[in-house]
This record gives structure tokens, sequence and C-alpha cells, in this order.
């Protein structure tokens, strides 16, 4: 991988002009307590304050939605899911989505990630589980990508029991969420567990060396830059950070063999600390002859889509997401 190790400052690419306004939204909204080992509490009572509870984003939506406790990895504590289903079901099996939530590994409940899975169900009839996985640095990685795994093995378990297709099951999430949705597709070739039908990798957070040219181009700028970045990782992986000690399924990154993964849809932001990383993500998995749509969108920062829903930008990464959704769930209509 090229890293950003040059002699002066690096020029950054330029945010697109209809997408400045909800960067600042975002910045104003999220990002109003810099993350740093110390304030890591504060933010996530913060995030608390800006993630609407469950009834509220499912308030005169077309969803049904419960909670429940399933078993954990072994040895480790129970989960709490969410499970989201359209309010009409069919009699056949439906697609299903397991949602990972974003925050850095560090931020965040599953209720971060459940506007997608509310969404999917309106529109395609999809089962959707939401994960509370374990936070670092309490408890350091890959604790995260082992509590996904295990609800993904849960889902396929009782596949018969939630209505779903266990053939067409997508692993899918949003930064910190993209990263181990990347690690749950390792974890499943590499235990011979569930088989995704993909995995839906968006901005992901996969590799704790933070060195790209992209993490040096935003340091200190921009949503979710290489100092948060840089928090984030050291909480997760400690003092094993920088060495091989840390494990693909913590950092899929560090995974020297990308073969026999499911279809991967990859998408990133071109002015965005995750670009670089992603789009090598990307050309490993086509090196090994596997199948991997990278879509980096010109002049798009960390999470724009939701941010900026409007921009022609975010209509096109909105489109190409959801021609993919179609093609590997097998979606009608």
């Amino acid at each position: 991988m090229t890293t950003g190790r040059t002699a002066g400052p690096l020029a950054r690419v330029p945010y697109d002009p209809e997408l400045v306004d909800g960067l600042a939204a975002f910045l104003d909204l999220v990002e109003v307590i810099p993350l740093r080992a110390d304030t890591i509490l504060q933010n996530r009572a913060h995030f608390a304050t800006i993630i609407p509870p469950m009834a509220v984003q499912a308030e005169g939506r077309a969803v049904t939605w419960e909670d429940r406790v399933i078993p954990g990895p072994p040895g480790a504590p129970d989960l709490d899911v969410t499970i989201v289903r359209p309010a009409r079901r069919t009699a056949d099996p439906a697609p299903a989505v397991l949602s990972i939530h974003g925050g850095g590994m560090v931020l965040g409940t599953r209720f971060f990630g459940t506007p997608e899975l509310i969404d999917l169900a309106e529109r395609h009839g999809v089962v959707g589980v939401a994960v509370e996985y374990r936070l670092a640095p309490e408890h350091p990685g890959p604790a995260q990508a082992e509590d996904c795994y295990a609800a993904l093995r849960w889902m396929a378990v009782q596949a018969d029991e939630l209505g779903i297709d266990p053939t067409r099951i997508l692993a899918s999430g949003q930064s910190a969420g993209g990263g181990l949705s990347a690690a749950v597709a390792l974890l499943a070739r590499d235990r011979n567990g569930p088989r995704l039908a993909g995995q839906l990798l968006g901005c992901p957070m996969l590799d704790d060396r933070n060195e790209t040219v992209s993490a040096r181009q935003y340091d200190g700028i921009g949503a979710w830059d290489r100092n948060n970045n840089d928090t984030a990782w050291t909480a997760i992986a400690g003092a094993d950070r920088f060495t091989d000690r840390v494990s693909p399924y913590t950092a899929p990154a560090r995974a020297t063999d990308l073969s026999g993964l499911p279809p991967a849809y990859i998408e990133v932001g071109a002015a965005e600390t995750f670009r670089d990383e992603a789009a090598d993500y990307a050309s490993r998995i086509w090196a090994t002859g596997g199948q991997a749509e990278l879509h980096v969108w010109g002049g798009g920062y960390h999470g724009f889509h939701g941010f900026s829903p409007d921009a022609v930008v975010s209509l096109a990464a909105n489109a190409a997401r959801e021609s993919w959704l179609r093609r590997v769930l097998r979606l009608g209509g």
C-alpha cells in the first residue's frame, strides 16, 4: 500500500460544493467534542442524545420491530439485537441484512444503523437484524467482530423462525460497521460459517496503521479525520497496534488472503480519510479473482450521502448501491 510519508503538506481533494453545507451540519451535530482517549465517554453520552430511539424511528413506517437477547460468542456475554420486519409479510423466505453500526468501534449503538433496515424492510421486504456489539477500549478487538459474527450465525440457525432465506443474508455497515462487515466475511470464510450473499462496506474502517495518503490529507479536517481515527484504533488495538499481532478480524486490511470472499460493494468519498484503504481492499480482492464493486465518489466526505441526501453525487451513490443490492439479494420489482 502506498503511504503518505512525503516531505511537505499534501494538497487535499476539494469537497463537492453541494456537500459543503451537509459537512458543516455533520460536524456541528456529530463531532462537537474532539475524540481523544479521555473524551470517549463524553462522546458516547453525546451520541446517545442524537440517535433517535427505535420507537421514534419506526413511527408511521410500514414495519414491525422487536428487541431480543441472543447468545454471544463462546465465553462472552449475550447480545442485544433489534429485529426489523416489513409490516406485510409474504409466505416466501425474505432476504436479510445484518446491520453493524458505525462509531469507530468506540461509540454508538445498534440504533445508529436501524434507519437503513427500516428503509429496506419497507421498500424490499427485507428482514433486518441490528446487533449491539461490545465497544473498545473496554473490549479490545476482535471482540466487536466476534459479536457480529455470533449474530450472523444466530440469523442462519434461526432462519426458519425469522422467515429469512439463509442464502440471501448480507452483512452491511458504514465506517466502523463497514470494517466489521468485512471482518464478519473473513470469519465466515475461515470458520466455514454461514455463506454471506454479500458484504456492503460503506466508507469502511479497515486499517489500524492510518498512514495512507488520504489519511494524511484529512488530518485535522473533515468528518472522521485522521486524529479521530488514530484515537479509535489505539482504543481498539492497544499495544498491538502497528504490529503483526493485530488480527485481521480486528483490522481486515491485515488479512494476507482475500480470496473466497462474498461479493463486496465498497463505497467511499474521494475527500475522506478512508479513501485509499478502501480502494486498496477492493484491488486486493480483485487480485484473487474475487468480486468487488468499488465506487469512489468525487468530492465526497465521510458518510456524505447521509447528511447531503439531495446532492447530485449522493443521488448517484444511492442509485449505485440500490443496483448492487438488487443484484446480490435478488430483489424483485
